[in-house]
């Protein structure tokens, strides 16, 4: 295994933790839909068999609320000064489907995602 890997599945575990990502079965499957990638990619990033690329580190620091230089290369404190300052509420889901939606909607283009809120306030408005 090469050392770029080693110990990066931990901090991932940590971080999916402090985000308030449920433990069990589910996680691998919540971290897929989160990222949208296949479920045996994200069993190798929480098994130390493969590494994310670089710029879904930076989103994954973003999303979870962690340090990036502390999930990346384990250097550093999960929380602190140099961490990310955006609130990991801003991020947590509390069900697969929220996971889902935020994946797929990350990839729409912008005219789509204005057009998909219009929708989806016109469907909160009317419950």
């Amino acid at each position: 295994m090469p050392l770029t890997n080693r110990g990066f599945s931990q901090r991932l575990h940590v971080a999916l933790d402090m985000a308030g990502v449920k433990k069990g079965r589910g996680r691998i499957t919540q971290l897929a839909d989160l990222f949208d990638v296949s479920r045996e990619t994200a069993r190798k990033w929480l098994s130390d068999l493969g590494l994310p690329e670089l710029e879904r580190q930076i989103d994954m620091a973003v999303r979870f609320g962690v340090n990036f230089e502390w999930l990346a290369t384990g250097r550093g404190s999960p929380s602190g000064a140099t961490g990310v300052k955006e609130s990991p509420a801003l991020y947590r889901a509390d069900s697969r489907e929220q996971l889902r939606l935020v994946g797929l909607v990350s990839r729409l283009p912008k005219e789509r995602r204005k057009a998909l809120l219009v929708i989806v306030e016109a469907l909160a408005e009317a419950e």
